[in-house]
């Protein structure tokens, strides 16, 4: 058992970004001094998350309770920080800020309205996100999880008009209605099955339950789909839509927070609630049957995304298929899948985030969203479409990028696991990804002579055309992040290591 350190450090990370709202709306009026507040909680955010870093990286953990119980129930709020978490934690405050830079240049960009909403709704969302990273029991993480969900519908209905509520509608009933659906009866079985111990730490909650195949199935599926964050299939509908929702959100959405809490909780699920003994070969078993539900989705969504000519759809049904490599990693429960999972949301989130950066700086530039629009766009936006090549090679899986460091581990994990099929499907999923993504780039710096104006002349700087530098920035820093990562990666391999040797492999 890992040292103790008991703080209040946590729960400040998480009131940083919330207590910064009511003050976000009232310099509505005054848009700079409203933006400087939304910098300032971010970076207020980001270094207290800092600052639990060392106790973290010695092997220690730090827990905090907020409620000792309520309404009769036994179980408290509180918050406990691992490896696994303060990993989360890093990526989800550090990327913030850059978003919120972004959000900047793209909403004053092109002129939106109600910019004072989408930042207030914006910092509320992040202190979820971390309630959901610091969340010490089972109780703790469903009520963030889906304070996420509340916090996050204003922003996907930002635009207001018939096609974003729809997009809102489907958004809330697939999560709302998943999460009491599913996640809360699973919850209070687990509760019920446990004594009333839904407490993250040590040994997993049931890991000495007496459960039968077929309820341990059900119980995982019922904890698996009720996160429909994560994007399996079939619940997984309510992504693409919601991307009706700004740019800006739609990062937000796919790689600071809302589909990273879903992968973040199923993790939580399977090494806090079941343990990787009782889900394995030597278990029940049951793991495998997660994997390969998350293997069709890899294969599925990426056959889909080939077909999307919107760019953000496009990047929305790779999201689905790459979140469900880190399904299918920790489903395996061996210790290099499992690492493999957890080091893929960070790389992942640095590399997705970059691409919707891109795809928003596009629009914010050219008015252009479609990928059959783009063709000799790396000649006016240079940095733009380079930044996006990077990314893409992050997410398939490629060198010097973080992607190939955390695919890596899964393939390797799922070799170790005896999965032959599993790897072809990691194969195939590969191949998939790059032939939806690497044509972009090909056409967008070697376009055919004649296909767009000025695409077969030389290129010159006075003809570039780039975003706003507050969209340009952000995006050229994540896309090199991607690249430091790869070369940098120990004190991330450092944390998942803590975290993963304490699951009793």
């Amino acid at each position: 058992m890992p040292t103790v350190v008991h703080s209040s450090l946590p729960l400040w990370a998480c009131l940083a970004s919330l207590l910064a709202a009511p003050v976000i709306v009232l310099f509505r009026r005054e848009p700079f001094l409203r933006e400087a507040t939304t910098f300032l909680a971010g970076f207020i955010k980001f270094g207290l998350v800092l600052a639990m870093l060392p106790v973290i990286s010695s092997g220690k953990v730090i827990e905090y309770i907020l409620i000792e119980g309520f309404a009769g129930v036994s179980a408290p709020i509180q918050f406990r920080v691992d490896g696994l978490g303060m990993l989360f934690a890093l990526v989800a405050s550090s990327l913030w800020i850059l978003t919120s830079l972004y959000g900047v240049g793209y909403m004053r960009g092109l002129k939106e309205h109600s910019q004072t909403r989408f930042f207030a709704f914006f910092a509320v969302s992040l202190c979820a996100t971390l309630g959901v990273a610091f969340a010490g029991n089972l109780l703790t993480l469903y009520l963030f999880y889906e304070m996420l969900s509340l916090a996050t519908w204003p922003l996907v209905t930002h635009h207001q008009d018939k096609e974003a509520r729809t997009g809102g509608r489907t958004y809330l009933a697939y999560l709302l209605g998943t999460s009491v659906g599913f996640a809360l009866p699973a919850l209070i079985f687990t509760w019920i099955k446990s004594g009333g111990n839904v407490d993250f730490g040590g040994e997993a909650i049931l890991a000495h339950a007496d459960l039968g195949w077929l309820q341990g199935l059900l119980l995982l599926l019922a904890f698996a789909f009720g996160f429909s964050k994560a994007g399996l299939m079939p619940f997984h509908s309510w992504l693409p839509g919601a991307m009706v929702a700004p740019t800006p959100v739609s990062a937000l959405l796919h790689a600071v927070a809302v589909v990273k809490v879903g992968v973040f909780c199923v993790i939580r699920v399977v090494t806090g609630v079941f343990g990787v003994q009782l889900l394995g070969p030597k278990g029940l078993n049951t793991g495998i049957v997660l994997a390969w539900i998350a293997a069709f989705t890899v294969i599925v969504s990426s056959l889909i995304a080939l077909s999307q000519d919107n760019l953000k759809r496009r990047l929305a049904f790779s999201t689905i298929g790459q979140l469900s490599y880190i399904i299918l990693g920790v489903a395996l429960v061996t210790e290099l899948s499992v690492t493999g999972s957890v080091l893929h949301i960070a790389a992942h989130a640095v590399g997705k985030i970059t691409l919707f950066f891109c795809a928003g700086a596009i629009f914010v530039a050219t008015g252009k969203k479609y990928v059959s629009e783009m063709t000799g766009l790396g000649k006016t936006m240079p940095l733009t479409m380079g930044a996006f090549f990077v990314a893409s090679l992050s997410v398939i899986g490629l060198p010097p990028t973080a992607g190939f460091i955390s695919k890596f581990h899964l393939v390797l994990g799922t070799a170790d696991a005896g999965q032959k099929a599993l790897l072809a499907v990691f194969l195939v999923s590969t191949i998939l990804n790059a032939a939806y993504f690497l044509p972009i780039s090909f056409q967008a710096f070697f376009p055919r002579a004649g296909t767009t104006p000025g695409g077969d002349r030389k290129f010159a700087w006075s003809e570039v055309r780039e975003a706003p530098w507050a969209c340009v920035a952000p995006l050229v820093i994540t896309a090199l992040l991607s690249v430091v990562l790869f070369f940098c990666s120990g004190f991330l391999r450092q944390l998942v290591g803590q975290f993963v040797s304490g699951l009793g492999f």
